[in-house]
């Protein structure tokens, strides 16, 4: 998943993009209003980790901006556990959730993956073809019964995927998905993530369609 944090204090940043990476996801660390909306223009994020007092402003102008544009993103609020004023205004602004700093990590984790398959309608989700199965929820695959490791970038591709079970996901797409902003994109690095996939998963668990994109087999 592609994640857009905001958040201003640079230690908990760190702290939250690099657990959040070790959970296979992508993130993309910003510190001001104006960033944030430069970055949110140019990338298809699926989850933005907002906190509210920002050097140039309130979290709740880049709040009211997304969802006056109608984007749904799905947003969750970091606020200090003394300013319930806020909490309950981002709640109404069209936030998903919000913690309260300082918070846990793993927590933080759990409430990602709650209001992401909320978001994306995959509650119960779970694939099954001939002697694969894979658990979204769980983030778990198993092939004849034996469960299956993927690397990071390996699972979030299948993951977005998986989100768009049914469709075909343009190279482009999953490039977004898998590298962050000041990563050079390494030259057919999606096809040699499908590639190793299918090693593991079986030649036919992804469908290439040339020069549009890929697909979950039918």
């Amino acid at each position: 998943m592609r994640i857009l944090l905001i958040e201003d204090e640079l230690k908990l940043a760190a702290a939250v993009a690099e657990h959040l990476r070790a959970q296979s996801h992508s993130v993309d660390c910003v510190d001001k209003i104006d960033t944030a909306i430069s970055a949110q223009l140019t990338t298809d994020y699926q989850l933005i980790l907002l906190d509210l007092q920002l050097p140039d402003g309130n979290g709740l102008t880049f709040l009211n901006r997304l969802r006056a544009k109608r984007i749904k993103t799905p947003v969750i609020i970091m606020t200090a556990k003394d300013k319930i004023s806020e909490r309950i205004s981002g709640l109404n602004a069209g936030a998903d959730d919000y913690v309260i700093k300082p918070f846990d990590l793993n927590e933080l984790v759990a409430r990602i993956n709650t209001v992401s398959r909320r978001a994306s309608d995959r509650i119960d989700f779970i694939y099954k073809k001939d002697l694969l199965k894979i658990d979204a929820i769980a983030r778990k695959v198993e092939l004849d019964g034996n469960t299956i490791r993927l690397t990071a970038k390996e699972w979030a591709i299948f993951d977005r995927l998986i989100v768009r079970s049914g469709a075909i996901v343009s190279r482009a797409d999953l490039e977004t998905t898998i590298y962050e902003f000041g990563q050079e994109i390494e030259s057919n690095s999606i096809e040699a993530h499908i590639s190793r996939i299918r090693n593991k998963l079986g030649k036919s668990s992804i469908v290439t369609h040339r020069g549009i994109g890929y697909s979950l087999e039918e």
